[in-house]
């Protein structure tokens, strides 16, 4: 699995876009050079129509604007195809309003890319990486299949690793630093 200090791989994914214009069946293309100059959070969930995975989705989705005003874009992937997204998004209430792009990664290159695939399951695992707007790794964190994560502790240590400053443990940003 990639970690900290890793160069995040190359990508460009068929996706379902985020708002109102992912409900009308156009797909977009997003890569690793899309929103060049950005923070990135990359979080991967196995497979859609299942349980966990629209509890976190949804999550992400109602802090996108908190990560915005923070200069970082959200992107949702998993190793299903755009249509099976699209689909999920018509048919599940909490999704409709998504604000944030599906990515299908329906090959699995960039989940056996950043070594987050469930060998067992053959689905990605629920990783989530924050990559820096030079595309280096600053933060991974991966749960098992049934556990879903917390976006306001992606918020935190996004928060964090911009400050350049060290946090100590449940630092919240306008907290003091720690000084040497």
């Amino acid at each position: 699995m990639l970690t900290v200090g890793d160069k995040f791989p190359s990508f460009d994914l068929t996706s379902v876009p985020g708002g109102p214009e992912g409900l009308k069946g156009e797909f977009v293309q997003i890569s690793d050079k899309s929103d060049a100059g950005k923070w990135k959070v990359v979080f991967f969930w196995p497979k859609d129509f299942t349980f966990v995975c629209p509890t976190e989705i949804v999550a992400f989705g109602k802090m996108s604007k908190d990560f915005a005003d923070r200069d970082a874009v959200v992107y949702g992937v998993s190793i299903d195809s755009e249509f099976v997204h699209l689909n999920w998004r018509l048919h599940h209430a909490d999704l409709k309003d998504l604000p944030i792009p599906m990515l299908a990664d329906i090959k699995r290159e960039l989940t056996e890319g950043t070594g987050v695939m469930a060998k067992d399951a053959g689905v990605a695992l629920r990783a989530t990486f924050i990559v820096d707007p030079h595309g280096v790794i600053r933060h991974v964190s991966v749960n098992d299949l049934s556990v879903g994560r917390n976006p306001q502790e992606i918020l935190r240590i996004l928060d964090g690793l911009q400050s350049d400053e060290l946090c100590p443990c449940n630092w919240k940003k306008g907290e003091d630093f720690i000084k040497v």
